[in-house]
């Protein structure tokens, strides 16, 4: 059987592992989140959430994927063959985040070109949603708009030919450039947005603690969902980028190096985004309240009207914003593609370069419906749905399957204690077996008794008032389809049946 790919080095897997955390939503989700649940109060639920939900899931990961030393997969199937399913699930909702993840990595490339002279003009919202994306109703295609076609042809070259390269040569030393070069750009971004007028407002806001939110239930959920989708774990990547580790390998004090990475950067993005909101919330002469947004909106409506009033070189920050969204988008979707790479390698024994062009080659051309006039109200229901009810959901299964059905808790403690400086004791065990399938399990009734509803509810509505129709296909079909392609790809037998065999001694 063919050899392994491994890890040049530890510091590889670890910038690998920290560029697939560190994405888009660090830079426009955790700000707003923060800001609206507590402030600076919420850095305690979020600080309690990362130490008993994020990086105790990350340690589990980490522990399966050297374990078992196979891609997500692979790694289910020699735990249990029952479980294989799960693992697949996985894959198919990276393969979904993929497509569309593409597509705004192929925006913030064209914005980058925007900002050198400023050509989004005055009306930012409109520019987008008009001039730029051309905007059509929900469930209409509309043809493709060249502008987002051309740069997403460029994103889907560079991560191809990189994740073609291999785990060393390329996966590797693409996040060994793209890391170090992304936290150059933000601390750059950072340390212009403190001082400008009106910063100190924008970060009083940020972090004036709003104790009272700590005895609000949803602020934990949030403290939990943040930290979750955050940290590129339940749906396969970290169990792929584990397989990779030499046999000799500190998986707990590498699970705390990506934790608290991950988190460092979402507070140094919290610093930078506040910092100019209040320089925009000064200029307009409105409280900061009024200016706060996250999500699309933030990085691509409100940042080019900040940039806009900027004093002095708005062409030279705007292009070092979107420069830093590309950047932080390119070494996240590098992690998200390996998973789908790495399954069909193990399940059907092809070489990367199948792998790579029939699964890669598949995400792109999929990837072409979200560049197209109707893109965005597609990404919109796409990305909503996937990680609302794809990536959570999964997230709980994961953890319940792994924590109380097959109760391997304690031969994986077992496995990262032997060879790890940070040895796991009964508070790991408790995060999983408890706390996490409590709040997950809490968070997935909520959303599912929120959306159910509202498919009956003439008063609220469907997600952003789409119609039945586009919700019940564009949404809830996809984040059902990521589960039922992945129990038919499970019940697909494998090519070798070396690997469903292969003797868990060897993996250790």
């Amino acid at each position: 059987m063919e050899k392994r790919s491994q890890w040049g080095t530890r510091a590889g897997f670890i910038l690998a592992a920290i560029g697939s955390a560190v994405g888009l939503g660090n830079i426009w989700r955790f700000p707003a989140t923060a800001y609206e649940n507590g402030g600076g109060a919420f850095m305690i639920p979020y600080l309690i959430a990362l130490l008993t939900a994020g990086i105790p899931i990350l340690i589990m990961e980490f522990t399966m994927g050297h374990k078992y030393r196979g891609s997500s997969p692979l790694t289910y199937s020699r735990m249990n063959k029952k479980s294989e399913w799960i693992g697949w699930w996985g894959v198919l909702i990276a393969f979904v985040i993929s497509t569309y993840y593409s597509v705004i990595i192929a925006w913030a490339i064209s914005y980058s070109i925007f900002s050198l002279n400023l050509s989004w003009g005055a009306d930012t919202p409109g520019f987008l949603t008009g001039d730029y994306l051309q905007v059509t109703a929900p469930g209409e295609f509309g043809g493709f708009v060249p502008g987002v076609l051309i740069p997403l042809i460029i994103v889907w070259l560079i991560v191809l030919g990189v994740l073609y390269k291999g785990v060393k040569k390329g996966i590797e030393m693409a996040n060994r450039i793209f890391i170090p070069t992304l936290v150059v750009v933000f601390l750059i971004i950072v340390i212009r947005a403190i001082t400008l007028p009106g910063a100190f407002e924008g970060l009083n806001a940020f972090f004036t603690p709003d104790l009272s939110a700590i005895m609000d239930g949803q602020v934990w959920v949030a403290a939990y969902g943040q930290i979750f989708f955050s940290m590129s774990i339940a749906f396969a990547i970290m169990i792929t980028y584990s397989s990779y580790l030499p046999k000799k390998s500190d998986l707990t004090n590498n699970a705390f190096i990506v934790g608290f990475g991950n988190s460092s950067f979402e507070l140094l993005c919290g610093i930078g985004v506040f910092s100019v909101l209040g320089f925009m919330a000064a200029q307009e002469g409105v409280p900061v309240d009024k200016v706060v947004e996250g999500g699309v909106g933030l990085a691509f409506m409100v940042f080019p009207q900040i940039i806009n009033k900027f004093p002095a070189l708005n062409e030279l920050f705007g292009f070092l914003f979107f420069a830093s969204l590309v950047l932080a988008g390119l070494s996240s979707l590098i992690s998200i593609i390996e998973t789908y790479v790495a399954g069909l390698i193990d399940k059907f024994k092809i070489s990367r370069a199948k792998a790579v062009l029939f699964g890669g080659g598949f995400a792109a051309l999929v990837s072409l419906i979200f560049a197209t006039r109707g893109g965005l109200n597609f990404l919109d229901a796409a990305d909503y749905f996937i990680n609302q009810f794809g990536v959570a959901f999964i997230g709980l299964v994961e953890v319940v399957f792994v924590a109380w059905v097959l109760r391997k808790l304690g031969e994986f403690k077992d496995h990262a204690n032997e060879i790890s400086d940070i040895r796991l004791g009964g508070w790991w065990t408790f995060s999983l077996t408890v706390i996490t399938p409590i709040v997950l399990g809490y968070t997935m009734f909520d959303l599912f008794k929120t959306n159910i509803l509202k498919q009956f509810d003439t008063d609220t509505g469907n997600y952003e008032n789409y119609p039945d129709a586009f919700i019940l296909y564009g949404g809830w079909f996809v984040a059902a389809g990521a589960l039922l392609i992945g129990i038919i790809m499970a019940l697909i037998k494998w090519n070798d049946s070396q690997n469903t065999n292969e003797s868990t001694k060897e993996a250790k």
